[in-house]
C-alpha cells in the first residue's frame, strides 16, 4: 500500500492505490479546507507534491493556480490520485482554521420551568418506632418539600444501591435530584449535604461544521459558560453527503464517537469557563439537523439520501446522556429536538421556536443559510418549508478568493459609487486573505449599484478604471491590491464568481417565491422576515434585497435572530413546557420537495438575474438602478 507523508508535520498514513490525497488527509486526521465537499469546484484544498508522481489533471483545474504555484508542484488534494509513495506539503491556508462561529443569541423571555430539581432533605433516622425503609423515607421527604408524590417517582437500581451509605455517612442530611421524564419522574442522584445550588444544564447546537454549548443554571436560568469548537466529524467528510457515505462504509460508530467527542469538548470548555464541575450537569438539550442527530443517537442515516428520503424518526428523542457517550452526570438526561423531514431538522424547529413565528397570526418568513438553505413560511396555523443546496459560493466556495469566516476574511465591503474605490473590513482587523459570504453580498450589491456589473452579472469592461480589467480567464474587479493583502496576490472578484453567486442566491429566492405561491400570498403579505444562522447574522439586510437574495419587504420587517438553533435549545432547556409544542410545530410544518415541484425551476430561472427578471417585484432596486444609469450618463 502506498504511504503518504504530510509535511511539515511528517504525519504518515497508508492508503489503497486510487485514493486521493484528501482521502489520505482525512484518514490521518488532518482537517483540510474543502468547501465544495471534494468536488474540485472551490480550489481551496491546494497542496504541493514534494516527491512521488500522483495523478492530477492540471489543465482541467488550471484556473485555480498561478504559474509559480504550478512550478512548485501545486495540485488539488481532492482531485489528485495516489498510485505510489508520495510526500505532500499542506500550506496553512488549505487547513480548516479558526472560524468566526456564531455563539450569540437573542435572549428571549420564555418562562422558567426546568425539568430537573434538587431538594435538600434533613431526614429523621429510622428507629424501632419508625422502621420505614430508607427509600420510602427519602421519597416522603421529597414530597414534603413540594416534590412529586412518592408513588410517581421511579428510582433506578444504581441509585437505590447508593442510598443507605449516603444517608448514614451524611448524618441523614442529603440532596436528592429529581428529573421529569416521559411517563413520570426519576430520582437520578442522592448526594451528601446541601448541593442545591450545583444544578446545571447544557444547550447544544450540533452543527455539521461547528458545535456551540451553553451551560446554564437550572436554579435561576442564568448563562454561566459558553464555548464552541469544530465538529470533529469533518475528518470523515466536510459535507452531510460525505458523512452518510462514510457511515455506509461501516463508519457509523466512528461518526457517533466523533459527534459525542465534539460535544464533550464544548461542554468541558463551557463548564471550565463557568467554573463548574461537569458532574453537576444533569440535562443536555440538543438541536441539530436530521442527519447529525441520527448519527449522535447511533441511528443509521443511510436511507435519508435515497428515494423516498425517509428519516428513521421524526419525533423528539430522550435518553440517558451517557448512552450517547456524553460525559456529564451519570444519570443525566438527553433531549433531542424533533425533525420535519430528512432536510428540515431539529435545528430549524429550534429556529421556529426561537423566532416565535409559531405563535403569530401574521405571515412570517424564516431563512437559514449555509452550504444548504432552509426556508419556512407561515403562521401559527400553517407552515410550508423547503430546503436546497445554496451551493458553496455564499460560504466562499466556487469563488476564486472566497473563504470561510476566518481571520483575514473581508466581511464588509462598500464602494464609492463615483470613484469606484472600495473600503473593506476584515475579521480580526488583519490584512485580507480572501472574502467571506457577507463580504461577497456587499460587493455584489455595490458592483450592481455602480453599474460595474449588469443584471446578468457581466462586468462592464468598457469602464476605464484600474480596478476593472481582463483577468487570465475572466473579466475581474480588484478588491484589494497585492501589497495590501496577506497572500501576496491581488484579491479580485471575477465575472465567473459573480455568476456563481447569482446562481446561489437564485436558489434561495426561487425557494421563497415557490413557497409564497404554494400559500397564495405575495411579498406584501409578509409581516416578518427572520434570518437565522451565522451567514444571516452578519449580512446587510439592504444588500440582500438589492441582489435578490430574498423578496423585497420593508427593512424594518427583517430581523436577525442570531444562532436560532442554540436559542431554541436554550428555551427548551429552561422551559419544559415549551418541549410539548415541539412535536406539534414539526407536524404543522409541511415539507415541499423542490426537486419534485415543477414551478421551482421556473422561479429559479427568473431569479438568475440581479435582482430578478421582474423588476416590479423590487421597486427599491429599480430606483437604485435608474440612479446608476443617470450617474453613468
Amino acid at each position: 500500500m502506498p504511504t503518504v507523508t504530510f509535511l511539515p508535520t511528517f504525519r504518515k498514513v497508508e492508503v489503497n492505490p486510487g485514493a486521493t490525497i484528501l482521502d489520505a488527509a482525512q484518514k490521518a486526521g488532518i482537517n483540510m479546507n474543502v468547501v465544495c465537499g471534494g468536488q474540485g469546484k472551490c480550489g481551496k484544498c491546494i497542496v504541493y507534491v514534494k516527491s512521488g508522481r500522483p495523478l492530477f489533471d492540471r489543465d482541467q483545474f488550471i484556473r485555480f493556480f498561478s504559474p509559480e504555484e504550478l512550478d512548485q508542484g501545486a495540485c488539488l488534494a481532492c482531485q489528485t490520485t495516489i498510485i505510489d509513495n508520495v510526500s505532500v506539503f499542506i500550506p496553512e491556508n488549505s487547513l480548516i482554521q479558526e472560524q468566526q462561529i456564531l455563539i450569540e443569541t437573542v435572549e428571549q423571555e420564555s418562562g422558567f420551568f426546568p425539568a430537573v430539581w434538587k431538594y435538600f432533605l434533613e431526614l429523621t433516622p429510622p428507629s424501632l418506632d419508625d422502621p420505614s425503609p430508607d427509600l420510602s423515607r427519602l421519597l416522603w421527604g421529597i414530597n414534603r418539600q413540594g416534590g412529586p408524590d412518592d408513588r410517581k417517582i421511579y428510582v433506578p437500581l444504581e441509585v437505590i444501591r447508593s442510598i443507605p451509605g449516603v444517608l448514614r455517612e451524611s448524618g441523614w442530611k442529603i440532596t436528592a435530584t429529581v428529573a421529569l421524564v416521559p411517563g413520570g419522574y426519576r430520582l437520578i442522584d442522592v448526594e451528601r449535604g446541601d448541593t442545591t445550588k450545583a444544578l446545571y444544564g447544557v444547550a447544544i447546537d450540533l452543527g455539521t461544521t461547528t458545535i456551540v454549548a451553553y451551560v446554564r443554571s437550572l436554579v435561576d436560568g442564568k448563562v454561566l459558560g459558553i464555548a464552541s469548537n469544530y465538529n470533529r466529524q469533518i475528518s470523515c467528510g466536510e459535507d452531510i453527503l460525505s458523512r452518510v457515505n462514510y457511515a455506509r462504509k461501516g463508519g457509523l460508530s466512528r461518526l457517533q464517537e466523533l459527534a459525542a467527542e465534539s460535544i464533550n469538548i464544548a461542554i468541558t470548555q463551557a463548564a471550565n469557563n463557568a467554573g463548574i464541575d461537569r458532574e453537576h450537569i444533569y440535562e443536555v438539550v440538543v438541536a441539530g439537523n436530521t442527519i447529525m442527530t441520527h448519527i449522535l443517537m447511533g441511528i443509521d442515516p443511510a436511507y435519508m439520501i435515497e428515494e423516498p428520503y425517509v428519516p428513521v424518526v421524526r419525533r423528539y428523542l430522550t435518553s440517558a446522556a451517557i448512552r450517547a457517550g456524553l460525559v456529564v452526570k451519570e444519570n443525566a438526561g438527553l433531549f433531542v429536538f424533533p425533525a420535519v423531514s430528512d432536510f428540515i431538522g431539529g435545528d430549524i424547529v429550534a429556529d421556529v421556536l426561537a423566532s416565535g413565528m409559531a405563535e403569530h397570526d401574521e405571515v412570517s418568513l424564516l431563512i437559514d443559510i449555509g452550504t444548504n438553505f432552509e426556508v419556512v413560511l407561515g403562521t401559527k396555523e400553517w407552515m410550508f418549508s423547503c430546503a436546497g443546496a445554496a451551493g458553496p459560493a455564499l460560504e466562499g466556495g466556487e469563488v476564486l478568493f472566497g473563504m470561510r469566516a476566518n481571520p483575514g476574511a473581508i466581511e464588509k465591503v462598500s464602494l464609492d459609487l463615483h470613484t469606484l474605490e472600495p473600503t473593506y473590513q476584515t475579521i480580526n482587523r488583519v490584512k485580507p486573505r480572501g472574502i467571506c459570504g457577507s463580504g461577497l453580498i456587499d460587493l455584489l450589491a455595490d458592483l450592481l449599484q455602480a453599474c460595474i456589473i449588469d443584471r446578468t452579472g457581466r462586468i462592464n469592461t468598457s469602464i476605464v478604471h484600474p480596478r476593472i480589467r481582463l483577468g487570465p480567464h475572466f473579466p475581474e474587479f480588484v478588491v484589494a491590491w497585492k501589497d495590501e493583502t496577506d497572500i501576496g496576490k491581488d484579491i479580485v472578484i471575477t465575472e465567473n464568481d459573480v455568476k456563481n453567486l447569482i446562481m446561489s442566491k437564485a436558489s434561495i429566492l426561487g425557494a421563497c417565491i415557490t413557497l409564497m405561491n404554494q400559500a397564495g400570498i405575495s411579498r406584501h403579505d409578509i409581516a416578518r422576515v427572520y434570518f437565522a444562522g451565522a451567514f444571516g447574522n452578519y449580512l446587510s439586510k439592504e444588500n440582500a434585497i438589492i441582489i435578490g437574495l430574498l423578496p423585497e419587504v420593508p427593512l424594518d420587517r427583517i430581523s436577525n435572530i442570531g444562532n436560532g438553533a442554540i436559542m431554541g435549545a436554550n428555551i427548551a432547556l429552561l422551559n419544559r413546557r415549551k418541549r410539548k409544542v415541539l412535536d406539534e410545530i414539526a407536524r404543522t410544518i409541511a415539507y415541499v420537495e423542490l426537486n419534485a415541484e415543477p414551478s421551482f425551476m421556473d422561479e429559479y430561472t427568473r431569479a438568475c438575474f440581479l435582482p430578478h427578471t421582474d423588476l416590479a417585484l423590487f421597486p427599491m432596486v429599480e430606483k437604485l438602478l435608474d440612479e446608476c444609469r443617470i450617474r453613468r450618463g
